[in-house]
């Protein structure tokens, strides 16, 4: 698997691009599937879809990440936030949005 720096033309580096970018849309496949097992999971505790202690937690840890593997805190934290309102308004299709329930 060649990486970034040993790309000597900008077609391998677009067949790099190309590879990464498959792996990354397989795993996000994953975390859907996590989110859509989250709706039945919730639904049995009588959790809410959005709980804020939750997406507080996720975007510390992804933005500790994010600097530990010298990737811009901002723009990781961004996408996660793009990614966590997206999932949260999945669950929300389901569940009904509850903002006034326990934060638990």
């Amino acid at each position: 698997m060649p990486r970034a720096e040993n790309c000597t033309t900008m077609s391998e580096l677009r067949a790099e691009i190309d590879r990464i970018d498959r792996a990354l849309v397989a795993l996000l496949r994953e975390r859907v599937d996590c989110i859509d097992r989250a709706v039945t999971l919730k639904q049995g505790e009588g959790l809410p879809a959005r709980i804020e202690s939750r997406v507080t937690e996720v975007l510390a840890k992804v933005r500790r990440e994010a600097e530990q593997n010298g990737i811009e805190p901002e723009l990781v934290e961004q996408l996660w936030s793009d990614l966590i309102e997206w999932s949260i308004a999945r669950e929300e299709r389901v569940l009904g949005s509850e903002a006034g329930r326990d934060d638990r």
